[in-house]
């Protein structure tokens, strides 16, 4: 066991007696963090800063999965939720809340004529496929994109041991800003696609006219266009990228920021097809749970009165200029880069002909965690991260850039490494 990290390596293996790879989710589990030079669970955060078990402290720039889109512990979604508490967690009728919270994101998106709820991202997105496919009476869809662990989406992926092989043939990925691609795709099962589901912008940004014929040509085939907006909404702006981008899907899902990290989803879209929600079984035992609700109206309020878009922006944007020119200045072009948005953006890392991406991304998290960042490549930004914040962040990426420079360029991986190298994983982007 390592020093740094013994208590968080003991409870890792305690956990796995009882927990398969030790976490309740993948992106968080031992799979993503090389042993030895890693925290595994954290105890505490406020604001964007986190301790983990071994009592280490870190700047955070995961921020849960981009869930936390405020800071932890944000002041005010805490006082509403402990307000609800008072007057309980979930009835035997529905709550007010429901549609006080459905008539928010109304104001907020503009796709969200009407909303149904659900717990996680995977509930959305399934329910908007139902939906889709209830609709059009067709059972066909295209993706592009992450979209979540049930059968209908990850059975087209890698991980889709488990998943029925008649189910994985009905989902068909395509290219993201490459409409004549989808519009191939349709065209080689005419009259069978349902839904056109994708996240509107992840790693690249959307070339001019791209989601506008993409919508154009999903309405052609007679299908819906979905977007999943689990993490660009509330985050890209208010009403997510279909009002960054001007272009409004059919259908829209949204998770993650919408609470500042309390477990609730959503399901929003035009009334006609929305009404399809009332022949179709999309129910939760929890899906009206009160805490979750009321911490999603007290984010969406906090978010119209406060500039919280705009300094995630604002931050990202200085995180992205700066380490682009590091990138450069520390000579880490030829196997790292830089993508995505201000408010969600990525250091990539690519193979080399002597190493992997798996074995540099290992060193590069080794550094950025013993430097006391959280991070897997990602820079989730919130509303809590402050410029010192920033400052730090970029520093340590002038610590860390000529150690993978070293690593790299003079075939030093292997002794700079102190613990085995990543495998490689199930890739979602």
């Amino acid at each position: 066991m390592s020093d740094r990290y013994h208590q968080s390596e003991a409870l890792l293996e305690r956990a796995l007696q009882t927990i398969p790879l030790g976490s309740q989710t993948f992106s968080k589990s031992k799979t993503q963090y090389p042993y030895g030079v890693s925290p595994y669970f954290i105890e505490h955060g406020k604001g964007c800063r986190v301790q983990d078990a071994d009592g280490n402290e870190y700047i955070d720039f995961v921020m849960s999965l981009a869930a936390v889109t405020l800071g932890y512990s944000d002041p005010d979604v805490t006082a509403a939720v402990r307000s609800q508490l008072d007057d309980g967690v979930i009835f035997s009728l529905p709550h007010r809340l429901e549609m006080e919270v459905a008539e928010k994101l109304r104001e907020c998106v503009p796709c969200a004529e009407m909303t149904r709820f659900g717990k996680n991202g995977s509930d959305a997105t399934s329910g908007a496929i139902r939906v889709a496919r209830a609709f059009t009476g067709r059972d066909r869809v295209a993706t592009c994109g992450y979209h979540g662990w049930q059968d209908w989406y990850i059975g087209s992926t890698a991980r889709n041991k488990g998943v029925p092989k008649a189910v994985s043939e009905l989902t068909h990925t395509f290219p993201y800003n490459d409409a004549e691609a989808l519009d191939r795709l349709l065209s080689t099962h005419k009259g069978e696609f349902a839904a056109v589901i994708l996240e509107p912008m992840n790693v690249a940004e959307p070339l001019p006219g791209y989601l506008e014929a993409l919508r154009d040509i999903t309405h052609r085939h007679g299908a819906l266009l979905v977007f999943d907006e689990t993490i660009t909404g509330f985050r890209y702006e208010l009403g997510g990228a279909q009002a960054r981008f001007g272009v409004t899907p059919d259908l829209a899902t949204f998770g993650k920021g919408m609470a500042n990290g309390y477990p609730v989803s959503a399901v929003c879209g035009k009334a006609e097809y929305m009404h399809m929600m009332e022949e179709i079984f999309f129910s939760f035992t929890f899906g009206g749970e009160l805490l979750s609700l009321a911490a999603a109206k007290t984010t969406m309020e906090k978010l119209q009165r406060e500039p919280v878009i705009a300094t995630l922006k604002s931050r990202g944007a200085r995180i992205k200029t700066s380490l682009a020119e590091k990138i450069v200045q520390h000579g880490v072009g030829e196997f790292a880069s830089l993508a995505g948005d201000a408010t969600w953006s990525f250091f990539a890392l690519r193979d080399t002909p002597q190493y992997s991406a798996w074995h540099i991304k290992t060193l590069f998290l080794q550094e950025m965690f013993a430097r006391g960042i959280i991070t897997l490549g990602t820079h989730n930004i919130s509303y809590a991260h402050g410029e010192a914040d920033v400052d730090r962040l970029l520093a340590v990426y002038d610590e860390v850039l000529p150690i993978l420079n070293d690593a790299v360029i003079n075939g030093r991986l292997e002794k700079l490494l102190r613990c085995a190298p990543l495998e490689p994983l199930f890739k979602i982007r």
